[in-house]
């Protein structure tokens, strides 16, 4: 089903980089004004310059963060700042992080995957899309023909055939590349350019699915581009560079994505409560120094029941759902799918956001009454500081749940997953249709 290949990759020359964790970046979409700032000051040669360029009051047609791109990538490709793989290559990419104190080892591979149409049901998306990243991606698809940032993909091996074949490859080789990032992340790549292994894996992914974890804009660009290129006669521009990551690695982590209300006219909390009590227990933690306990208690709670937290007036509560399942589900989207409405983050955006506080999927949208953490102390200020009228802390969505809805061919509900950590722009750069 998933049609993977091996493809020449770029990386930087090291023997001119000599720091190569000056010349990474987080993915383009997390990087705001200053940051982009900071990664053009940091080095010439910072993947900045291709992934998201400035944009100055003087840019034109012919001349614009696009172009810029496309003229950077040549120029380094020419000084050989980057250095193309001599052969067709998988790389493994590890990522060492700390969560909770604890260490933990995230392990996937880079390769091409070809693209096609979610309707064929071998790349299954799990989010929406909107059209103003996907024209930015497109635009600088076009003028450079290259992937500077992976797509993160999923996959399903419960036996970790590919994992142990992989591991055996690089076990006891150092990584070509490994590096340190500014949030205290390791970065190791492994270059696999050996033909039998690189088969096995392309033969082992054809009967899998790929579910897009992060990097629907980018993927969903790829396609339009690729259709653009077959419709001009040209081959070779059909597949993207991917990230597979096996559904069953230790190191998978999704965090989830708290909400915070604000701007709610006569807002009444007492009158909410009475609203809430028609379909959730409210149970009365304590306050903000109560916070460690509230955090242990919610993943234990939601291993049985749907439960949010929720922060108001300086009190921390638990939400537990009350009713039977029938009545719960006759109250959200009828066109949605049993896993969708199996849900936390559908539940409390349906249940409590739209039908008790009138913030639809048009105000979710505009997030004109609404807004997103991944802190539950940052949720607490917020609401603390009375920018934010009252926050609802959430479990994460488990992986499990994000496959049953994508299976379905349904979408998940707005911020309803994080995979953490982020994969980084710049180890790997992919030009498209290199021979």
């Amino acid at each position: 089903m998933a049609n993977i290949i091996p493809f020449k990759g770029l990386r930087y020359n090291q023997e001119k980089i000599c720091n190569l964790a000056s010349v990474v970046t987080p993915p383009y979409d997390i990087i705001d004004e200053s940051a982009q700032a900071r990664y053009y000051a940091e080095n010439s040669t910072n993947v900045i310059r291709l992934e998201l360029g400035l944009i100055f009051p003087e840019d034109t047609a012919v001349n614009n963060r696009y172009t810029r791109a496309s003229q950077y990538l040549e120029k380094w490709i020419e000084d050989e700042t980057l250095i193309r793989e001599e052969n067709p290559a998988l790389y493994v990419y590890q990522q060492e992080f700390l969560l909770e104190e604890e260490k933990i080892i995230r392990t996937g591979f880079i390769c091409g995957v070809k693209v096609e149409p979610y309707d064929n049901g071998n790349i299954l998306p799990h989010e929406e899309t909107l059209s103003k990243p996907k024209a930015d991606r497109l635009q600088l698809m076009r003028a450079t023909q290259s992937n500077f940032s992976s797509i993160f993909g999923l996959y399903s091996d419960n036996e970790k055939y590919i994992d142990t074949l992989l591991t055996e490859h690089i076990t006891g080789k150092m990584p070509e590349i490994n590096i340190t990032d500014e949030a205290n992340e390791v970065h190791r790549i492994w270059v696999i350019d050996n033909e039998d292994i690189i088969n096995e894996v392309v033969e082992a992914m054809q009967d899998k699915k790929i579910f897009i974890a992060d990097g629907h804009h980018r993927y969903e660009t790829a396609l339009e581009y690729s259709q653009e290129m077959q419709e001009k006669g040209y081959k070779g521009y059909d597949y993207v560079m991917a990230t597979l990551v096996n559904l069953y690695d230790e190191g998978l982590v999704v965090l989830p994505t708290h909400r915070l209300v604000g701007n709610i006219k006569d807002f009444k909390f007492n009158k909410f409560q009475k609203d809430l009590s028609q379909l959730f227990e409210i149970t009365r933690v304590g306050n903000k120094d109560n916070l460690k306990n509230f955090k242990n208690g919610l993943p234990d709670r939601g291993k049985y029941n749907h439960v949010f937290g929720m922060y108001v007036d300086k009190c921390l509560y638990f939400l537990t759902l009350k009713n039977d399942e029938k009545t719960i589900k006759n109250l959200l989207p009828s066109d949605k799918c049993d896993g969708w409405k199996n849900l936390d983050v559908a539940l409390l955006d349906n249940l409590i956001l739209d039908q008790m506080l009138g913030i639809g999927e048009k105000e979710r949208r505009n997030q004109d009454n609404l807004a997103y953490s991944r802190s539950e102390e940052q949720v607490i200020k917020q609401v603390d500081n009375k920018k934010y009228q009252l926050g609802f802390i959430l479990n994460p969505t488990r992986v499990e749940e994000i496959v049953e809805v994508a299976q379905s061919r349904d979408k998940m509900p707005q911020k309803s997953t994080y995979f953490y950590p982020k994969l980084i722009t710049g180890l790997i750069l992919n030009k498209l249709n290199i021979s």
